[in-house]
C-alpha cells in the first residue's frame, strides 16, 4: 500500500508494505537494554486461589503482570514533562504521530575527559533548517550489542547542548536516538541536552518529543523516511514506544 502525504511545500509517496522498526523487544529477565540502574524487566503470571495465569503452568489463559521502567528498559519516548516541575503527560504532549523523518549516521568524537559525545559542526553537516521535522541518529559504530546492553555506569555516549540547540533552531521537533539519553550520565543535575531541547522553563516546547535507545539496522541507508511514532496512552511523561519508519521518495 503506498500513500501520499506533504511536509512543508513537498510532497511524498511512502510505501506502507515494508515497515522498519526501530524499537526494541523487551524479554522477561536481563536480556534487555537497561540504563541509570532500572530494575530488570519483569512477566509474572497473576495467581489468585487456584487460577493461574499460565497456559505453561496449567492454566486456562496467560494473564501476566508486567513491571517495567520506561525510561529505564528499552525504547521510550518522553515528553517534557520529564524535567519539569510542572505536570506534562505524553498523551496530551503528542498529538500528531506521522512526520517526514531524516536518518543520520555519526560518530560520537572522543574528548580530553574520556567522554564521547556529538557535537554541533557534526550535525550542521548532515543537516539544514526545514529539513524534517523529525531527526533519528545511528551512532557509530553500530552493533546489535545495543540490543541488550547494560549502560549503567558505563558513561555512554551524548550530545552536546549545543548541538541539540542547533536542531531546536532547525525546526526538529522530535529527536531519536539509540542512546540511553541525550545527556551525560552523570551530569549533576543539569540536563543541558533536554533542557536545550525543549527549551525549559522560558519557552517550553510542550509538542516536541525525545525517543531513547532504538535501533537502527544497518541495512537502513541515511536519508527521508515517513515517521510513525507509536506510544501508549499512559498517563506520565514518557511511554514504551514503536517508532517506524517507511521509506519515502518526493512525488
Amino acid at each position: 500500500m503506498e500513500i501520499l502525504f506533504h511536509s512543508g511545500e513537498k510532497r511524498y509517496q511512502a510505501d506502507l508494505s515494508q515497515p522498519i522498526d526501530l524499537s526494541l523487544v523487551l524479554r522477561n529477565g536481563l536480556d534487555n537494554p537497561n540504563c541509570f540502574w532500572a530494575p530488570p524487566v519483569e512477566f509474572s503470571p497473576v495467581v489468585a486461589g487456584d487460577f493461574v495465569g499460565s497456559t505453561e503452568r496449567g492454566g486456562p489463559v496467560n494473564f501476566f503482570n508486567v513491571r517495567l521502567n520506561p525510561h529505564g528498559n528499552g525504547t521510550h519516548t518522553e515528553c517534557v514533562g520529564h524535567i519539569a516541575r510542572e505536570r506534562y503527560v505524553l498523551h496530551a504532549c503528542l498529538r500528531e504521530h506521522h512526520f517526514l523523518a531524516k536518518v543520520v549516521s555519526l560518530y560520537p568524537r572522543p574528548t580530553d575527559n574520556g567522554d564521547r559525545v556529538i557535537f554541533r559542526d557534526q550535525m550542521e553537516e548532515v543537516f539544514r533548517a526545514g529539513e524534517a521535522e523529525a531527526l533519528v541518529l545511528r551512532t557509530l559504530p553500530n552493533d546489535d550489542l545495543k540490543k541488550t546492553r547494560n549502560y549503567s555506569g558505563a558513561n555512554p555516549p551524548y550530545l552536546h547542548h549545543e548541538a541539540v540547540a542547533f536542531l531546536v533552531e532547525c525546526g526538529v521537533q522530535h529527536l531519536l536516538l539509540d542512546l540511553p539519553s541525550v545527556d551525560r550520565e552523570e551530569d549533576g543535575g543539569q540536563l543541558l541536552a533536554h533542557r536545550a531541547f525543549w527549551q525549559y522553563p522560558h519557552a517550553v516546547r510542550e509538542r516536541c518529543t525525545i525517543t531513547e535507545m532504538i535501533f537502527v539496522p544497518d541495512a537502513v541507508k541515511d536519508g527521508y523516511y515517513l515517521l510513525n511514532l507509536q506510544t501508549a496512552s499512559l498517563d506520565l511523561d514518557v511511554s514504551p514506544s514503536k517508532p517506524v519508519l517507511y521509506a519515502v521518495l518526493e512525488a
